[in-house]
C-alpha cells in the first residue's frame, strides 16, 4: 500500500510542462449488483465510482471506489499502469492495483495485471502474492471479447478463472468459486451509458453468482 501510494504521488507531481499533456476523466455507476471475479460484494445495490488521469506518453494513474457489504466502509482501490500500442490491431497494457478495505484492512491485497488486446478481443492476468484476506498466491487468467450487433448496441462476453498456491486458504474464503462468465448488453440513452448484464461461477458458496441478472448505469464525467 505504501509503494502504490508513494508511487501515484510521485507521478503525480511531474513537472507542469508534463501535467498540460495530462487528460484527466471520472466515472460515476449504480448498479443492481457488484460481482468481481464471480463472488457478490455487495449483497444488492453498489454506487462506484472513481477518476483517472491519463498522461500522453501512456502513463496513467487512477482510483476506484465502490459500496460493498462485508466490511464498514467502501472497497478503495488505486492503481498506476501503462498501455500502448504495438501494432494498428495490437495494443497492450500492464500496471499494478492495490485494493483497500478501510473498515478491515486485513483484506487488503496488491495485484500486478497486464493483457494484450487483438482488434475485439483482449486476453489477459492478475497476479497477487497474497490474495483477498490473505488466502495466498493467485493467478487470475481472463478472456474479452466484444462486438457491436447495432448502432449503439454491443455485446460483451467474459471469461475468467483464478488458481490459488494454497487451495485450502483460498476455499475457506470462497468456498471453491474458481471459474465466472458474464454476458453483457451495454448501449447508452440521454447520455448514460446502461450494461445489461448475465453473471456466473462455478462456485458453491452463498456469495458466489448462480445466473445473476444485474443493470448498471454509468455516467462519463
Amino acid at each position: 500500500m505504501k509503494f502504490i501510494k508513494t508511487t501515484i504521488c510521485a507521478a503525480t507531481l511531474m513537472t507542469a510542462s508534463a501535467a498540460m499533456t495530462a487528460e484527466v476523466s471520472g466515472n460515476v455507476a449504480l448498479g443492481s449488483e457488484y460481482f468481481f471475479r464471480g463472488v457478490d460484494q455487495s449483497g444488492g445495490a453498489a454506487l462506484s465510482g472513481g477518476f483517472d488521469v491519463n498522461f500522453d506518453s501512456g502513463l496513467y494513474i487512477g482510483t476506484w471506489a465502490s459500496s460493498i457489504d462485508f466490511s464498514n466502509g467502501p472497497e478503495l482501490d488505486y492503481y498506476i499502469g501503462y498501455g500502448g500500442s504495438i501494432t494498428d490491431a495490437v495494443s497492450f497494457d500492464v500496471g499494478y492495483l492495490m485494493y483497500g478495505y478501510p473498515g478491515d484492512t486485513s483484506n487488503d491485497f496488491n495485484e500486478f495485471y497486464g493483457s494484450v488486446s487483438f482488434g475485439d478481443a483482449t486476453v489477459g492476468m492478475a497476479y497477487s502474492d497474497d490474495y483477498f484476506a490473505s488466502t495466498g498466491e493467485t493467478t487470475y487468467l481472463y478472456i474479452d471479447y466484444g462486438f457491436d450487433i447495432a448502432e449503439n448496441m454491443s455485446i460483451g462476453l467474459h471469461y475468467g478463472t483464478i488458481s490459488a498456491d494454497d487451495d485450502e486458504a483460498y476455499d475457506a474464503v470462497f468456498e471453491d468459486t474458481i471459474a465466472d462468465y458474464s454476458v453483457t448488453l451495454s448501449t447508452s440513452a440521454a447520455g448514460l451509458g446502461i450494461d445489461f448484464s448475465l453473471i456466473n461461477s462455478n462456485g458453491s458458496g452463498a456469495l458466489d453468482a448462480d445466473t445473476e441478472f444485474a443493470v448498471t448505469i454509468s455516467k462519463s464525467l
